[in-house]
């Protein structure tokens, strides 16, 4: 007998799609590098070999914890993106706009030791390594869906804490209404951090309850393991409600502010890429829809769902029932 594949509710088509060449670019900012970013690609690159390509991904120093026990709350039960794929496939600009290239441009990246910096209108700031951090806390596995703006997605299984309990352990002053974290600076590991007209070190922000809320995480780990350095090690955020861009990568600080902070991609195009940025398939981008995503090692296309799926914790933060 025949296999017959039976499609989800929420399946689409081919035929029905936006040509994929009109999702995969984001902004001027990846042609704008222009000379200067290729050389510093193709520098880069020069000295990679086939065989260090082909290497697996490096890793955070620190094993203790992993894996760690799945949340039974956050188990789907979904189908994992391939986790070869998902090391292949990056956005993390400090080394390349090309996503294919980023693992192979982390060679001389440093993780440890790395100090984290807790900062701003907190009664109790620190300044601590990451490893020391991670073990702060009990850690847990959750799988969760982490949405592109540039319409990709993956299902990944995570390794981290509630960032909550960092906040409380830090205990903002009531007048914190904003973190605002930030990245790396290290030209000399790192080669497109040398271009200078771009708003560097890359930052995030989140309103305080966004911080609070259960499903926001900080994240040491991925596949039962700690985080690849292409995946922001050693440390990073996952939003799983919101775009990709706002999981910030590799963090150093994490300030708490009154104001809401301004963030990397909002000072390049705020029209492009706002301070909230919930995944929303009937808000498009300026230059291309949202109402369809492409998971990145099947190529098939789903339907975008309103906070990437995880309305029932987070709708209520901006007035839904």
């Amino acid at each position: 007998m025949a296999n017959l594949l039976l499609r989800p509710g929420w399946h689409l088509p081919e035929r029905s799609v936006t040509a994929e060449k009109v999702f995969l670019r984001r902004r001027e900012f990846l042609t704008a590098m222009s000379s200067a970013g290729v050389g510093l690609l193709a520098g880069s690159i020069s000295g990679c070999s086939q065989a260090q390509a082909d290497k697996p991904a490096p890793t955070s120093a620190a094993s203790k914890g992993f894996p760690a026990l799945r949340n039974s709350e956050f188990n789907p039960g979904w189908r994992l993106t391939n986790e070869k794929v998902a090391g292949s496939y990056n956005n993390f600009y400090e080394f390349s706009p090309e996503k294919e290239q980023v693992r192979l441009l982390t060679g001389n990246f440093q993780t440890a030791p790395w100090p984290i910096e807790i900062t701003g209108l907190v009664d109790k700031p620190l300044t601590i390594d990451a490893q020391e951090l991670v073990e702060m806390f009990p850690l847990e596995e959750r799988v969760y869906r982490l949405r592109c703006v540039e319409a990709w997605a993956i299902i990944v299984p995570w390794t981290g804490f509630p960032l909550s309990k960092l906040i409380e352990k830090a205990a903002p002053r009531p007048e914190a209404k904003f973190i605002r974290c930030e990245t790396f600076s290290r030209p000399e590991q790192a080669g497109m951090r040398r271009l200078r007209e771009y708003p560097w070190p890359y930052s995030e922000g989140l309103r305080m309850d966004e911080a609070m809320n259960l499903l926001t995480m900080l994240v040491c780990g991925v596949y039962g393991k700690p985080l690849p350095k292409q995946h922001g090690a050693p440390v990073r955020l996952i939003v799983p409600w919101k775009y990709g861009y706002k999981s910030i990568k590799s963090i150093v600080k994490i300030e708490f502010v009154a104001e809401q902070p301004k963030t990397f991609w909002e000072t390049l195009a705020a029209d492009e890429y706002p301070f909230e940025s919930n995944v929303n398939p009937k808000v498009p981008h300026p230059r291309w829809s949202q109402a369809v995503e492409r998971m990145i090692d099947t190529g098939d296309r789903v339907k975008t769902q309103l906070y990437n799926g995880y309305g029932n914790y987070v709708a209520k933060l901006y007035g839904k029932a």
